[in-house]
């Protein structure tokens, strides 16, 4: 039976770079997107993740479970606690986009740097970072560069400007031990910025990919079809 798999979109630009991760990494799936353009702008508008907001991050959760995905990918950044309150209550693997990204880079080194193209997601993405490093790798440190301008460049079409805005912040990343590329939407920028640093970066799609296939794959033999808890 084809593995279907939700994916919550809060802007158009990150729909691209999953689909490809997808369809290089695990091509055996059926993707339900499920896209909301109106959550970023939103969450712009407020200086904390409202409970409004986060009822609406769950009832997108909710829906993908009621059309019977088996695992479900948020590809926003800006909405990490209200994710974790979804993947507590539902009986899938429900992920935030970059977790799988953090654990890459805390096995890479302690000084991690990121480059950010949505500043209300920053907050949120730090101390995501910083619970991953307190098992792991408790001394890590993560510091971040805002590329400012880039996303408004991406969302007119012009998505030259910016990569090379992306690439020019991760330069001040340098002596990092591991950089990563905040955003979905900022994957297509990688070569970009590697050549511009010499080195090789981390993005969220295709670590998000490979963990949630990994996780649903372990709960195979034992999960039951895809369904909201009981006290949903």
């Amino acid at each position: 039976m084809t593995i279907r798999i939700g994916l919550v979109h809060a802007v158009t630009a990150a729909i691209g770079p999953i689909t490809r991760a997808f369809k290089a990494d695990w091509p055996a799936t059926t993707l339900l997107n499920l896209h909301d353009d109106t959550l970023s702008i939103d969450r712009s508008a407020s200086a904390d993740l409202t409970p409004g907001l986060s009822a609406r991050i769950e009832g997108l959760a909710d829906y993908a479970v009621l059309a019977g995905v088996d695992g479900v990918l948020f590809t926003c950044s800006a909405f990490g606690p209200a994710i974790d309150r979804a993947a507590a209550r539902l009986k899938v693997p429900v992920l935030k986009p970059n977790e799988a990204m953090f654990a890459e880079a805390l096995k890479q080194g302690q000084n991690i740097g990121m480059v950010a193209t949505f500043a209300p997601a920053i907050s949120t993405m730090e101390a995501e970072f910083r619970e991953a490093a307190a098992s792991v790798r408790p001394s890590a440190t993560i510091r971040t560069v805002l590329a400012k301008g880039a996303l408004d460049a991406l969302n007119s079409g012009d998505a030259a400007t910016h990569d090379r805005l992306v690439a020019e912040a991760a330069a001040e990343l340098a002596d990092c031990d591991a950089i990563m590329l905040a955003q979905f939407s900022m994957a297509d920028a990688a070569p970009d910025v590697e050549r511009k640093i010499g080195r090789a970066v981390l993005t969220s799609p295709r670590a998000a990919v490979l963990e949630l296939k990994r996780a649903i794959e372990a709960e195979a033999p034992v999960r039951e079809p895809a369904a909201l808890a009981a006290d949903a």
